[in-house]
């Protein structure tokens, strides 16, 4: 069994609280769906959970920051944002075309009333936390 560190600064914890509660339901669903796949991962040891920017952030030695977020200005979705620098999120609309909707090359969007395709979605979270690691693969091994 492998050794897996998670920390998560209280702060975060509050940031989740301040959502309307049928939106925590949503952030949290993720929030558990990033530690998962930290857990699942043998390449991933550590899981880091912050704010950036405000938002909810996991970071890994070996990854891109993933950051995740609702926000007021568009009350009915949430998204899941990935380091626009990177080629992360124009690599998830290669392999995955319209199953995910998309803002840019920095998020995809979560209408608040759809299900999350969740094995999908598990790749590209896999994919930004080892993403240093992956990076030189066209399809960062999805």
């Amino acid at each position: 069994m492998k050794h897996f560190t998670h920390i998560s600064n209280p702060l975060v914890n509050d940031k989740f609280a301040q959502y309307p509660e049928h939106v925590q339901v949503k952030m949290n669903y993720l929030r558990r769906l990033v530690i998962e796949v930290a857990e699942e991962s043998i390449e991933i040891d550590f899981l880091e959970e912050t704010l950036k920017w405000g938002e909810p952030s996991f970071i890994t030695k070996r990854g891109s920051t993933l950051r995740i977020d609702w926000k007021e200005k568009a009350p009915d979705q949430y998204a899941m944002y990935f380091q626009c620098t990177s080629r992360l999120v124009v690599t998830f609309q290669l392999i995955f075309g319209n199953l995910f909707q998309y803002e840019g090359k920095r998020a995809i969007v979560f209408p608040l009333n759809h299900n999350v395709p969740v094995n999908e979605l598990k790749m590209c979270i896999k994919a930004a936390l080892v993403y240093h690691d992956v990076k030189h693969l066209e399809t960062f091994g999805i």
